[in-house]
């Protein structure tokens, strides 16, 4: 039903996108400043973070999103405007700049901005680097409005789809950066989202919303929750496909699409943590309920002890336990089953509650494990046999490498 392409947000019709250097950040051989402009007018909608210090940006995006609707996207890296006195000021003089060069309305622009917390941010790079910044708008800018918005990102991360809505042919393309200070409900991450689909925005936000709590609300890399999050989508209808109104299979099609577009990107962002070495994914159950699933899924995956063991290839089962033992959730731990799996196999380790046992000194075959947790990309099987409901959640190993990244990363 999903077909992967390529080109990222500037795959579904009518979307341009482009990254320069404007002068934000010193090193000039980075990019900083990123826009992505639809040819149509957008049904748009958009999910912050949940710390109650916001960056101005926010504060922006949700007044001009009050009519759900967006023309562009524009986002700085390498200043997060926040906790500033000028902030909202800066942020708005962003947009008209934009706006102006664009022939749109300001307030039809999503702002965000990331990087340094409580520096004053300069419009003069920004008012100079604009002009660059739209004549370079373009239908392959993908690649270069998301390395736009990288800051301690070890790699790009977008990812398009293809899929059909009553015999048209839809795309979903989405961009996004995040390394660190990752934490569910909407953790230091910036995604950007657009879609030739014609959805009503009144039915695409609790769509969005519904995504981001099954997806990126279900990602931890080190426990600190952002200024900044920012998860937006912009919908320009141009697939000609019967407007979606409401609930039905159209809207489930779509929703499902955004599933896939979310979960790849939050596998990006797991698997590029700061100073991370491997991808850990959990994944609960059968749970009383939704919310006890995820409740341990995030539990575990937010486990430091969990994560150093992880990073050791040790299959030290006892971490996971001890991480559900305290997850807010309801389950029988005398039904619990544990189990590590990689592309170099599975093994259980504990069953009912219990450690397994085949005869060894741990009770486990510590080789085959250790074979098993060597790898780059791990599974972290939970089997709560309580119930019919079931998460996945998405994290990473806690390195030496985690502590040299942050020790400097303002100096």
């Amino acid at each position: 039903m999903f077909k992967q392409i390529e080109k990222g947000v500037c795959a579904p019709q009518g979307f341009l996108a482009n990254g320069v250097h404007c002068g934000v950040r010193k090193n000039k051989s980075k990019k900083d400043l990123s826009l992505i402009f639809s040819k149509e007018e957008c049904a748009a909608a958009a999910i912050y973070t949940q710390n109650k210090v916001k960056g101005a940006p926010i504060a922006v995006t949700k007044a001009h999103l009050e009519d759900g609707k967006a023309h562009a996207m524009l986002c700085n890296s390498g200043n997060a405007n926040t906790c500033n006195l000028d902030g909202e000021e800066i942020a708005e003089k962003m947009c008209q700049i934009a706006a102006d060069a664009l022939n749109i309305s300001a307030k039809d622009i999503i702002i965000a901005s990331t990087g340094v917390i409580g520096q004053p941010l300069p419009i003069e790079p920004i008012q100079k680097g604009m002009p660059e910044l739209v004549a370079g708008l373009n239908e392959n800018g993908s690649f270069d409005a998301v390395t736009g918005i990288m800051t301690t990102d070890t790699f790009q991360k977008e990812v398009a789809i293809e899929f059909e809505l009553g015999g048209k042919v839809c795309k979903m393309g989405g961009i996004a950066k995040g390394s660190g200070m990752i934490h569910p409900n909407m953790a230091t991450m910036l995604v950007f989202v657009t879609s030739d689909v014609s959805i009503d925005s009144s039915v695409l936000a609790p769509a969005l919303k519904e995504v981001a709590d099954e997806t990126f609300n279900m990602i931890s890399v080190d426990g600190d929750t952002s200024t900044n999050d920012t998860l937006s989508i912009m919908c320009n209808g141009l697939a000609g496909n019967e407007k979606i109104m409401g609930a039905g299979q159209d809207l489930d099609t779509f929703k499902e699409a955004l599933r896939q577009v979310c979960a790849t990107l939050c596998r990006m962002l797991a698997k590029d943590g700061e100073g991370a070495t491997k991808l850990l994914t959990c994944k609960v159950n059968n749970a009383r309920s939704q919310k006890d699933a995820r409740a341990v899924a995030k539990s575990i995956i937010c486990s430091s002890l969990f994560k150093a063991a992880m990073f050791g290839n040790d299959a030290n089962w006892g971490r996971v336990l001890c991480a559900i033992g305290y997850a807010d959730a309801e389950y029988e731990v005398d039904k619990i089953d544990v189990a590590f799996q990689s592309n170099k196999g599975y093994i259980q380790v504990c069953e009912n509650g219990r450690g397994c046992n085949d005869g060894s000194e741990t009770g486990i075959d510590e080789e085959k494990a250790l074979a098993i947790l060597k790898e780059d990309e791990i599974e972290i099987l939970v089997d709560l046999h309580d119930g019919e409901f079931n998460a996945t959640a998405w994290g990473c190993d806690l390195t030496y490498d985690y502590v040299k990244i942050n020790g400097d990363y303002r100096t």
